[in-house]
């Protein structure tokens, strides 16, 4: 294998991606619902999914590790945190970043299931972010003349590249019982880079299957020296015989131990009789003293009303905000292990709408993983992945940006 940073992978093959997450179709149609009731009929209720082979209409083209890609949509908003001047603007910069994260990765209104990931499969890509486009988003006195920022914009139209800060992703799936990806991300120029690891926990609830993205993220700032701690909500897959649908739910934490600020944000389940879908709130709270510095509502796919304690509010239409499509080398450049090229043959099947042939090949892809792990037992050799190492109960990014500054 060769050397596994994440400068291995050979920016300069990589172009901009033009997949669209977008899921076309209308719902579950009459002879795939009686291969759904039937597959009903032998789950329990609070039944573990994790091991339970699912149909494979109900995929989505793309496998997990690249869902976790799209957290990143707005590279903009995340690169701008640490510009932030004080310890609170920074904090709040990333309660606004974190609350327009999620729209961009469950764009379609059906709710499909990503490919679970492979154990020791990649996914790479990386985002070329002007650097004129990386402000808050809230105009605070910090940000650049308008004049400065037109002469910057127009130097980088013309060296188009040469003004932008790069930031660099690297998914891989470490565990496969329990199922755990690890995720890292960062930008040298800004020294700033996240790590995250999920265990997906998914149970059997009646007419919805609920996710638990178990595990924890932590951000780090380094010209601050700050770390943020952060969970991430459940999913939830209701109406799974009809037109199935995505929302979000639980209370998830950040906080900063150096600062003393942290926030809570609650996802919304929606109540069974009336109420709104995919509500979300948040407040800020510097813990020391107590006080509530900034409060957050809204829908995490629609539009968020931010209130500071300044009296200034801020209103943030997700759909509104411009995605920085990610880069990703061709297919043929890619390892036999990187996503896109592993699932390749089931992405080509369920797009020309050949579901047989997509189940074959996704019955192959984990054939060959269990034949692997049964050698793996005999040989009682354990699997040792590539990019990421266990720390305690989490796993790290081998040669993460806080250990090379």
């Amino acid at each position: 294998m060769n050397n596994s940073s994440p400068e291995s992978v050979d920016s300069s093959e990589e172009i901009t991606d033009t997949e669209d997450n977008e899921e076309e179709d209308l719902g579950v149609l009459d002879d795939q619902r009686s291969v759904i009731l039937h597959l009903l009929s032998q789950l329990k209720l609070g039944m573990d999914l994790t091991r339970v082979v699912l149909p494979t209409f109900i995929l989505e083209k793309r496998s997990l590790l690249e869902m976790y890609a799209n957290f990143m949509a707005h590279p903009d908003v995340f690169l701008a945190i640490t510009s932030g001047a004080t310890p609170e603007e920074r904090m709040i910069r990333f309660v606004e970043y974190y609350l327009t994260a999620f729209h961009e990765g469950r764009k379609g209104a059906v709710a499909k299931k990503p490919y679970n990931p492979i154990l020791g499969e990649s996914f790479h890509c990386t985002w070329d972010v002007p650097r004129e486009k990386v402000r808050p988003l809230r105009t605070t006195s910090s940000s650049p003349a308008p004049a400065a920022a037109a002469a910057h914009s127009a130097q980088t139209s013309s060296n188009e590249g040469l003004g932008s800060y790069r930031l660099r992703f690297v998914a891989e799936q470490v565990s496969h019982h329990p199922p755990v990806s690890g995720f890292y991300c960062e930008c040298k120029e800004r020294r700033i880079c996240v790590n995250t690891h999920v265990w997906t926990k998914s149970k059997f609830m009646g007419m919805s299957i609920g996710v638990s993205m178990v595990g924890e993220g932590v951000l780090h700032l380094l010209d601050h020296d700050e770390q943020y701690v952060f969970t991430l909500p459940s999913a939830f897959a209701r109406s799974i015989l009809t037109v199935p649908w995505v929302e979000l739910g639980g209370k998830v934490s950040i906080s900063c131990a150096k600062s003393g600020y942290s926030a809570t944000v609650t996802f919304h389940t929606k109540p069974f009789y009336g109420g709104k879908v995919h509500r979300v709130t948040a407040e800020v709270k510097h813990n020391p003293s107590g006080t509530i510095v900034c409060k957050a509502q809204g829908e995490w796919n629609g539009t968020l009303e931010f209130t500071y304690n300044s009296g200034e509010t801020k209103v943030i239409d997700t759909s509104k905000l411009p995605v920085i499509k990610k880069k990703i080398r061709p297919l043929d450049k890619q390892g036999q292990y990187e996503s896109r090229r592993l699932w390749q043959q089931v992405t080509t099947a369920l797009k020309a709408g050949d579901i047989d042939e997509a189940t074959e090949h996704k019955h192959q892809l984990e054939e060959r993983q269990r034949r692997e792990g049964k050698q793996r037992s005999a040989s009682s050799s354990s699997w040792k992945p590539k990019y990421f190492i266990k720390e305690g109960e989490g796993w790290v990014y081998h040669n993460p940006l806080w250990k090379t500054k």
